[in-house]
């Protein structure tokens, strides 16, 4: 593990060494097996609550993890749904976090209004996730401890806006004044060192880690993002205004072309969209069904490798590219 390099609100609140999070990506995907090689290598990664509905199974996954992890603080991602079924698991999930003592949450989805007292009493750091500054300064009075602010690069759920993580983040610095992390598109240490110079606290990266070793995903998907230069990334479902950045395969085309033709029915959309599909291909390798966030970053991952591997990779270049300022630099 690399030396630390930076300490930012971030790094001081969470306790880890680097600041980079990892997202949550797609239901089970983010197990316990793959946050806790986060955590080791120094940073912050969350497992999806939503991959194990099961208040069981999710329980072990907690304990796995803090096994793995030797006791280190982890976290956990939570989708809030407007959905009545939804609603009721996610607070059997939140229960299971207070007795579990999980260090902190990532909240994408809608407000985390009505789930905010029961994540404090459960004593949870709360890290809200937004697609765009007019989100984040919302969550940021409603009190959570840290907003995320991903940009259209984003895989999985860029919001419908299309603003670039270049012009998010010194928007939301200027905007926000608690911790912030910047995502969407990241995949670089030279990244992590822009943005933390534009004003931001830590990274957050998805589709970058999807070649992790510690990930389930089959490895015919993994050599399949080794061989890609991003340009098959592609974002759809414009026509429900749930924008989804995917990976261009049958499904996404069959998709875009209902999107087209202005379809709103979502159950037209049905057939192509299910999480059986999604889990299948990863299971398979065979990705030419199914919803499989993508994002551009792809074009970094290169080999597949752990996720320490390609921490140091990051943390390396980012130490590159604070060398290459201080060359840059004039004294006046």
């Amino acid at each position: 593990m690399r030396s630390q390099l930076f300490k930012t609100r971030i790094t001081e609140m969470l306790g880890i060494r680097h600041p980079i999070l990892c997202g949550g990506m797609g239901p089970g995907v983010s197990d316990a097996n793959y946050v806790a090689a986060v955590v080791n290598a120094g940073g912050m990664g969350f497992i999806v609550a939503a991959g194990f509905p099961d208040p069981h199974v999710f329980r072990e996954q907690l304990r796995k993890c803090r096994e793995l992890t030797s006791g280190k603080g982890f976290g956990v991602n939570l989708y809030i749904s407007a959905q009545a079924e939804a609603t009721q698991r996610l607070q059997e999930h939140v229960k299971v976090l207070a007795e579990e003592r999980v260090l902190c949450v990532e909240t994408s989805g809608a407000s985390p209004e009505d789930i905010l007292p029961a994540l404090r009493d459960a004593g949870l750091k709360v890290l809200h996730k937004v697609p765009a500054v007019r989100y984040a300064r919302s969550a940021a009075r409603l009190g959570v401890d840290a907003v995320i602010v991903v940009g259209n690069d984003s895989g999985g759920h860029p919001g419908t806006y299309g603003i670039s993580s270049m012009v998010q983040a010194p928007h939301a610095a200027n905007e926000i004044s608690i911790p912030l992390v910047i995502g969407g598109g990241i995949g670089t240490g030279r990244q992590l060192a822009a943005t933390l110079m534009m004003g931001a606290d830590a990274v957050l990266m998805g589709s970058r880690m999807l070649v992790a070793e510690e990930l389930w995903i089959h490895p015919q998907y993994k050599d399949l993002l080794v061989q890609s230069d991003g340009t098959d990334s592609v974002v759809v479902k414009t026509g429900l205004r749930q924008h989804h950045r995917v990976l261009n395969n049958e499904s996404a085309k069959a998709v875009a072309a209902l999107d087209a033709i202005g379809v709103s029915d979502f159950e037209r959309y049905r057939p192509h969209v299910m999480g059986t599909l999604t889990t299948q291909a990863y299971l398979t390798g065979d990705s030419s069904l199914g919803m499989l966030d993508y994002g551009p970053s792809v074009v970094f991952a290169n080999a597949v490798q752990s996720v320490e591997v390609i921490f140091d990779e990051v943390l390396d270049d980012a130490q590159r590219a604070m060398q290459r300022m201080d060359l840059l630099h004039c004294e006046v």
